[in-house]
């Protein structure tokens, strides 16, 4: 039987998140993870109207009482989100949660009477595809170099462009790696289980802060775990973190976010919504991924970069296949994806700098591209086994070590290439707005690639090697 990488990292993610049962959806599409039970409003007046209304409306999708319907956790936060549960989240299994489904149809009409959304699923953020990377990190061969190599320059921390990564936390060695030698932050949070085997996810955000610096050498780089969880957050928690990981250090010039999730809409997600508010008014270039579910959907934040406003503040960076001529398998696509780099194989600093480090694959490759790709892709190559595709089969897990540099791809790591270039052109132009510089960037920006029959830009280094590219593709 093929791998089945959602479902597997539902599983994996539920275990992370043990208190909170969690469903698929839309009606078990496979799209987005969220809370079951629990339904999002914004504090105040709104609140207490979808309260009324689900009052109203509870026996008919959630029992004979409404004594479930109460909120949960403050009233008032800086996000402005109260969490209104509307029905046992114990009920039922994953596939899907009709109480939430209802709650969401009885609040149409007043939706429409108030001309804006007023109640949102509590979706699952998370570090880019259906919940995962593109893939899984791969050791590369002793003497291998970064791609993107190293640029020319020095750090100088009068004229440093400070770079914020959102995150994983940074692995114990990354120190060991020339390029991150000023970056700070937060630390990995439980690096290796207890056989000694580094954890999935850890070293995402370490990997992100050296394709950074090996971009744009001249970067102040702060990297917060905020996502040290399997990777993971509910909605309702998201908006608070990121506004704790700028109360922290001040807005920087460019904050770096690999993660996201669609929800069916094309207006936003509730549980940011006052930060990427407050974000338009700061000077803060968000650059933001687009996530690897191969989809057209809008993938949240990054698609706020296609939400009238938000032009100037939010920079949405989808990922390039190893040639650069064409998109990756994975990437997502459409109007709202404003650029494209270089997201697949990728090499940067990972674990391993003083000691080995095992790591035992979660997924197995699959015979043919779950996209419908004819190239050499990251589905089918490197062939591994995974424990969780292979749990009760007859196949073996693989485990490789990792020594310091790795491979890794998705729009996870095609973001911190976009945002590197930005920081590099302040850099090079003495330019200190980074919203002007991603307008320049931009416009003075000649290369393009095809993407699903559209030429888009393309942003990639000097410094990018391209890899060539297998079996070439009939579905570009």
């Amino acid at each position: 039987m093929a791998p089945q990488r959602f479902r597997e990292q539902y599983d994996q993610i539920q275990r992370s998140m043990p208190d909170v049962p969690l469903a698929i959806g839309p009606d078990d599409a496979g799209e987005f993870l969220y809370e079951k039970g629990v339904v999002l409003a914004r504090d105040g007046e709104e609140a207490r109207l979808v309260e009324d209304t689900v009052r109203r409306h509870f026996t008919t999708f959630a029992g004979p009482t409404a004594d479930h319907v109460r909120r949960t956790g403050p009233e008032t936060n800086r996000s402005g989100i109260t969490r209104i549960r509307v029905a046992d989240p114990g009920q039922g299994d994953g596939s899907g949660d009709p109480a939430v489904a209802s709650a969401l149809r009885a609040l149409r009409e007043p939706e429409g009477r108030t001309g804006r959304r007023l109640v949102s699923r509590n979706h699952v953020v998370s570090i880019a595809v259906n919940a995962c990377p593109g893939d899984e990190p791969v050791p590369v061969e002793a003497g291998a170099q970064p791609n993107p190599a190293a640029a020319a320059g020095s750090h100088t921390p009068d004229s440093a462009v400070g770079v914020l990564v959102v995150d994983t936390g940074l692995m114990n060695d990354y120190r060991s790696y020339p390029l991150l030698a000023h970056t700070r932050g937060d630390a990995q949070v439980e690096e290796c289980g207890d056989d000694g085997v580094l954890r999935q996810y850890c070293g995402h955000g370490t990997f992100i802060a050296g394709l950074v610096a090996a971009v744009a050498p001249n970067t102040d780089i702060t990297v917060r775990g905020t996502l040290n969880d399997a990777g993971a957050v509910l909605e309702s928690e998201f908006g608070e973190k990121l506004f704790e990981a700028v109360d922290q250090d001040g807005w920087p010039d460019i904050l770096s976010l690999s993660a996201g999730t669609s929800n069916g809409r094309t207006d936003g997600l509730l549980g940011v919504d006052a930060f990427m508010r407050e974000l338009r008014r700061q000077r803060t270039l968000l650059v933001a991924c687009a996530g690897n579910n191969s989809s057209a959907t809008p993938f949240w934040p990054a698609a706020y970069a296609d939400l009238p406003g938000f032009e100037n503040s939010v920079l949405s960076i989808g990922a390039l296949r190893g040639d650069g001529e064409f998109g990756a398998c994975f990437s997502n696509h459409g109007a709202w994806v404003k650029a494209y780099a270089p997201g697949e194989r990728l090499i940067s600093a990972l674990t391993g700098f003083d000691t080995p480090v095992p790591y035992v694959y979660q997924h197995s490759t699959y015979d043919d591209c779950r996209y419908g790709f004819g190239y050499a892709c990251t589905c089918r190559h490197p062939r591994h086994t995974g424990v969780l595709s292979e749990e009760g089969g007859s196949g073996k897990p693989d485990q490789v070590m990792f020594e310091g540099l790795a491979q890794w791809s998705g729009t996870s790591f095609a973001t911190p290439v976009a945002a590197g270039m930005i920081a590099a052109h302040m850099t090079a132009r003495a330019e200190t707005d980074p919203r002007a510089a991603r307008r320049q960037v931009m416009e003075a920006n000649g290369e393009v690639a095809e993407v699903r029959g559209a030429t888009v830009p393309a942003l990639v280094p000097a410094t990018w090697s391209p890899m060539p590219v297998a079996l070439p593709s009939a579905r570009t």
